[in-house]
């Protein structure tokens, strides 16, 4: 490797990660959650020695260079004892610099330079960003902007070689007065979990079994490319707990009913500010990133209906995908490398070691037994129709949050009852929680309103109404699923399985779930997977070349239980 440029990328804010790019193409990332067993585990000194290091041998490689992203949280203020524990811990090469970059700059590079385009207009929202003072980004701001405020959302015009950052938005930070979509997501999220982090996943999910009319609250203000919240939805802010979640109800379907309010204001708010983006730039093709970008509606919207003909959301948008960023602008901007790094799969976790699957199958506690089927596909098809629920761990780990099929749970979306399995037995998680679908790409059409491919679980698409019924499993309330679309070139064993179960079956589809257990990260080791069989409804392991068996295993889902 000495021949190739090697460069560290360091997010040290919310969802801290590490990414390493290898040379003009090669890339590597993985989340300090994946290792630390922590959702959103925030960076933190200490990281690089004790969780990374450890956890990715090419980090003893000879670096060339380290770039650091930060935010506007506290970590910042110690860059210079992180840079001092990159000094110790990495190989760096002589006179090897440490550079920081800004957060929305680093979003924009995860973004567009992975994405499929030559030129596109790039859009970052996220709830808070740098602050000005700390950009590293040439950025149109009137004279006097103070340099505590902070960057909420950034709007870019985007070539190979050249990025122009046309305007952002800002905020001062004061909750009371929020500012921008990111912001606003966050407050409609803290209302339905209190003290929750990270669950806006949870208010998408919910807002299908709301009425968005019955709280009378009204659209975002949006004023070209700001985005304003109103007295009303403050005033609702501000009603302490008169929204908490609650199962059921008349809370729940007050409850859903803001969810409801919220997303629609954010899906109307998203299009307008899309909307002045692209009269700004004129360009056909949309690269976004930022939190707001894990929004899989909004993005569906965005796809379906906006004036931008293609859209790119990178596998991992959020704050966790910004290692990435940090890594292609050292490669890019630092080095002056034309870096080959396409998003084409989301699999860019440490290299897998066959010897530590063999370890960790020979260690398999009491209760688990291994077996190697002559035919592995063939084995877990007999399985998933049989109603059992089977985990499946296989090469290198998704860097993003979404499992995208090496470290998935996968089930029959044809049992009715599987649905409340897998998120009561499983993920320990609300009811109504809905549950991915995986399809070849060459059948998504027929079963999905679908035009496109959909590797990355990044938008949902309506299910054609001949299937609704067929397929409970991965229809939501309002006839959507979230698509993840396979080939053979990426995901071979994962579109043999489902060619299989094609074939046994007549439907091309599988549930698709991430392997974790209640409350937890996606499993990164053989024995994280493991221990999430074990704790778990999960019947079954697949790690290939075994099949982990429980002894005594639960009843099968549904009427197969």
């Amino acid at each position: 490797m000495a021949n190739f440029p090697i460069v560290v990328g360091i997010n040290r804010t919310k969802d801290g990660s590490i990414a390493v790019a290898v040379g003009e193409s090669g890339m590597y990332s993985l989340q300090k959650e994946r290792v630390s067993r922590r959702k959103h585990h925030w960076g933190r000194l200490g990281d690089l020695p004790d969780r990374y290091l450890p956890a990715m041998p090419l980090l003893k490689e000879p670096v060339d260079l380290v770039v650091e992203g930060y935010s506007s949280d506290t970590e910042v203020e110690h860059a210079p004892a992180y840079q001092e524990e990159a000094r110790e811990t990495l190989a760096l090469r002589d006179g090897a610099p440490i550079v920081l970059v800004s957060h929305h700059l680093s979003h924009l590079y995860g973004a567009f330079y992975p994405s499929p385009y030559e030129e596109a207009a790039g859009l970052v929202i996220d709830a808070r960003g740098s602050r000005v003072r700390d950009f590293t980004e040439e950025v149109p701001l009137p004279p006097g902007t103070g340099g505590d405020l902070l960057e909420v959302a950034s709007f870019y015009r985007c070539r190979r070689g050249r990025l122009e950052c046309l305007a952002k938005q800002l905020w001062d930070g004061d909750w009371a007065r929020p500012a921008g979509l990111g912001c606003f997501y966050t407050l409609l999220t803290r209302m339905l979990w209190p003290g929750s982090e990270g669950e806006e996943g949870k208010v998408t999910g919910l807002a299908a079994y709301g009425d968005p009319d019955a709280l009378g609250l009204p659209d975002l203000d949006v004023r070209g490319h700001e985005v304003h919240v109103p007295a009303a939805w403050l005033r609702t802010f501000g009603r302490g707990d008169a929204f908490v979640y609650e199962p059921g109800g008349e809370e729940f379907r007050r409850a859903a009913n803001l969810a409801a309010a919220g997303q629609r204001a954010f899906q109307r708010a998203l299009a307008r500010v899309a909307a002045w983006l692209h009269a700004e730039t004129g360009l056909d093709a949309l690269a976004f990133a930022g939190g707001a970008a894990l929004n899989c509606p909004a993005n569906g919207l965005l796809i379906r209906e906006s004036p931008f003909r293609e859209v790119f959301v990178p596998p991992a948008p959020h704050d966790g995908g910004t290692a990435v960023g940090c890594a292609l602008y050292g490669l890019i901007a630092c080095l002056g490398v034309d870096s080959r790094f396409r998003w084409t799969h989301d699999f860019l976790g440490p290299d897998p070691d066959a010897s530590q699957i063999d370890a960790a199958v020979h260690a398999l506690p009491a209760g688990l037994y291994a077996e190697q089927p002559d035919d592995l596909a063939g084995a877990l098809v007999t399985l998933l129709e049989s109603g059992r629920v089977v985990g499946l761990h296989q090469g290198r780990s998704e860097s993003g949050p979404n499992a995208l099929g090496n470290r998935s749970i996968l089930a029959d979306p044809r049992d009715p009852d599987m649905q409340d399995y897998l998120n009561f037995q499983v993920k320990g998680r609300e009811w109504f929680r809905p549950l991915a679908a995986l399809v070849p790409a060459e059948h998504a059409g027929e079963i999905f309103e679908l035009d496109r491919p959909a590797p990355f679980m990044q938008y949902a698409a309506a299910v054609r109404p001949g299937h609704r019924d067929r397929l409970p499993g991965i229809t939501h309330v309002d006839g959507t699923a979230r698509v993840q679309t396979v080939t053979r070139e990426t995901t071979p064993f994962l579109h043999a399985l489902l060619t299989r179960w094609h074939e046994r079956t007549g439907t091309p589809v599988l549930i698709n779930t991430s392997l974790n257990g209640p409350g937890e990260p996606l499993t990164e080791t053989p024995e994280h997977s493991i221990e999430t069989l074990i704790a778990t409804g999960t019947h079954a392991l697949a790690m290939p070349p075994y099949l982990i068996r429980k002894q005594q295993e639960p009843p099968a889902a549904g009427l197969r239980g």
